[in-house]
């Protein structure tokens, strides 16, 4: 990965909540679809995408595909999404996370089942690849999608950022905060799908509650809408929103930008462009400037006692 100081000053992020529901013919069409979202955001730094925004490629799924082939049927498309999404970073110059997809634990042997990655192209030909480390119970259903957990977290950096992402249920992990707090993260992206308002608010509570901890910014979106032919979500409810440290020189509330949760917005989902997030006020705070940083306390210095019979 890329080595440069890690000095930037602020950095725009956009994030699409992406609308299931949009016909698509194949995945050109689905290139082309992201592309002309991406046009959109022109001037953000980092495009996001949703857990899961494969789901689209399911309106062109053969007739009679069970919905336990889905996952490698999708994961063989994976192949040629990443391709295509790798030349749309570097032609609209951004880290694109292309949402979640599944992910052939072994591409010489598709039969050792998937995982659900987040795929992350920058505009420089880097590729990386995060696979989701909490899976909820409906991803490990054997007769189903039946997936399997990732094992590594990554970090990398980027024009002077330090990126990662977790995926979904992921941010809702207050052990995974433990362990990311030392790694000086400046931008922690989290692709997520809901279908309810409780898990949209699970996560996203969450999501504000690591931008505390950690220190950093955290821009989290989902999916909207209803994919066509779907066997597994038969609704999706979620927005965007970035979260910064709740600290005076970021305004209090740790809310930097936010777009309302939505079942189905009737068009391709909510875009919402957050320009020029003060990462280098945030670094500053994370180095101890900032009012109260629970990242930065350490427990050595504690005991559990067990209350006596």
């Amino acid at each position: 990965m890329t080595t440069d100081i890690l000095d930037r000053e602020t950095v725009s992020i956009a994030m699409w909540a992406t609308n299931l529901g949009v016909p698509i013919n194949d995945m050109q069409g689905w290139a082309d679809h992201v592309d002309r979202k991406m046009a959109e955001a022109r001037g953000a730094d980092i495009f996001v995408m949703p857990e899961y925004a494969c789901e689209q490629w399911l309106a062109f799924k053969p007739d009679g595909l069970r919905s336990d082939q889905e996952m490698a049927w999708m994961a063989d498309h994976a192949l040629i999404a990443c391709d295509l999404a790798a030349l749309l970073a570097t032609k609209h110059d951004m880290v694109l996370v292309a949402g979640s997809m599944p992910w052939h634990l072994d591409a010489q042997k598709p039969g050792l089942g998937q995982t659900n990655a987040a795929m992350i192209f920058t505009p420089e030909g880097e590729r990386v690849i995060q696979d989701k480390l909490s899976l909820t119970p409906g991803e490990r259903e054997p007769d189903n999608w039946n997936l399997t957990p990732g094992k590594e977290f990554t970090v990398f950096d980027w024009r002077g950022l330090r990126i990662a992402v977790l995926i979904c249920l992921d941010i809702e992990m207050p052990a995974l905060s433990c362990l990311l707090a030392p790694l000086d993260i400046d931008v922690l992206l989290v692709p997520s799908m809901t279908v309810t308002p409780s898990g949209y608010h699970r996560v996203f509570s969450c999501a504000k509650a690591r931008a505390v901890e950690l220190m950093c910014t955290v821009a989290v979106c989902g999916t909207t809408g209803t994919a066509i032919n779907t066997t597994q979500n038969p609704k999706n409810y979620s927005g965007c929103s970035v979260y910064t440290p709740c600290e005076p020189q970021l305004g209090h509330t740790g809310i930097f930008g936010h777009v309302p949760a939505d079942f189905d917005d009737g068009g391709d989902g909510p875009l919402l462009l957050a320009k020029d997030v003060p990462t280098a006020v945030i670094r500053g705070l994370r180095s101890g400037d900032a009012e109260v940083w629970p990242g930065g306390w350490k427990a050595d210095h504690i005991s559990v006692v067990r209350p006596r019979d």
